[in-house]
């Protein structure tokens, strides 16, 4: 047998008979295979049973930001930035013992009637696990490494750009940041709440725990699924209506992407001032057209038209990040919202 195989037959024996020994199973199935090799083999066995297997040294790289799996195959990575394609590779076997080695420690439940799921880790990566009959060459599974570096805010702009934004902070302006997937909306949200002064109270609301604050004074809220039997739910909209009677000085919401943009936009209208938030979009004004459209879905038939006056009154400035093909992260543009028009405020400096 191969090495893989006498983990994977060593590995099936414990499922059967989990108080036997690892090392004596391994040495009646293959009992001339040298005292390295059975430890390698046995260390294989263990990382499969308490461990993400194969998955444990994307883990344990700090420079891994993203893991792929789509399907029997190679595990592909993010790294700085780039995609790449590692040498290891998985069974479909393989992937059903990690997909229920992910999901099940966390009291959640992937099959045919909920083929999706979203999870958290215990470290704070977020899972995203997709299988058949919806995954065509599945199971899929994409995993974000909780990798939030403290960065300062001129690792994404020059000293004008960071004059401007501590400003804003500062007269408690309202601040959305706006980006693509990866670009660093979060890492760039971090840095800007660095300068709000330590003596304010921060409210924090995020689907999946992210940020790391520097502040003495930080609450933190987490939205959660709806459990196995179909109760539990909490959103983010629950959320930022219950952050708002915790006395907040600050409210941050990791990301807004529903119907909550209507109960941000009502508190930054109701003295609830300098707000911060992330939002996907490709610019500033995509980001308001998107939050427009968001604000509009739980504004319970409030018309466009009164949407979009009170969203331009609630919205100070526009920060928009981008990710370069060099895998760097960088402010392209900050616009303030004025008259219901963006003013530039610091277009990119070319060099």
């Amino acid at each position: 047998m191969s090495e893989a195989d006498l983990v994977a037959a060593v590995h099936r024996l414990l499922l059967e008979h989990p108080d036997a020994d690892p090392t004596d199973l391994l040495v009646d199935l293959a009992p001339l295979v040298t005292a390295d090799r059975r430890v390698a083999i046995i260390g294989e066995v263990e990382a499969r049973r308490s461990g993400l297997g194969a998955l444990d040294q994307f883990f344990a790289d700090p420079t891994v930001s993203e893991v792929m799996i789509n399907g029997p195959g190679p595990i592909w990575i993010e790294r700085h930035g780039r995609i790449e394609s590692t040498e290891v590779e998985l069974d479909r076997a393989e992937i059903d013992r990690l997909v229920e080695r992910l999901v099940t420690p966390i009291g959640r439940r992937v099959d045919q009637r909920s083929p999706c799921v979203d999870a958290r880790l215990a470290d704070g990566s977020r899972v995203h696990v997709v299988i058949p009959p919806i995954a065509l060459d599945g199971p899929y599974v994409t995993i974000r490494r909780f990798v939030l570096r403290t960065v300062e805010l001129e690792a994404f702009v020059d000293g004008a750009g960071v004059g401007i934004l501590c400003d804003a902070i500062a007269t408690r302006r309202s601040v959305v940041v706006s980006g693509g997937t990866g670009s660093g909306k979060t890492t760039l949200l971090n840095a800007i709440a660095a300068h709000i002064c330590a003596n304010e109270r921060l409210v924090t609301v995020e689907d999946a725990a992210e940020l790391q604050l520097r502040h003495p004074h930080v609450v933190r809220l987490e939205s959660r699924p709806e459990s196995a039997e179909g109760v539990g739910l909490l959103t983010i909209r629950d959320l930022v209506r219950n952050a708002l009677r915790m006395r907040p000085d600050r409210l941050i919401v990791g990301e807004v992407r529903g119907e909550e943009a209507f109960d941000l936009m009502h508190a930054l209208n109701t003295g609830h001032r300098g707000c911060l938030c992330t939002i996907h979009a490709n610019s500033p004004i995509d980001a308001l057209r998107r939050l427009e459209g968001l604000a509009v879905m739980g504004g319970d038939g409030l018309p466009l038209d009164a949407v979009r006056a009170q969203l331009w009154s609630a919205i100070d400035v526009i920060v928009h990040v981008e990710r370069g093909t060099d895998g760097s992260r960088n402010v392209t543009s900050i616009a303030d919202v004025v008259d219901e028009r963006l003013q530039e405020r610091w277009p990119r400096v070319a060099t």
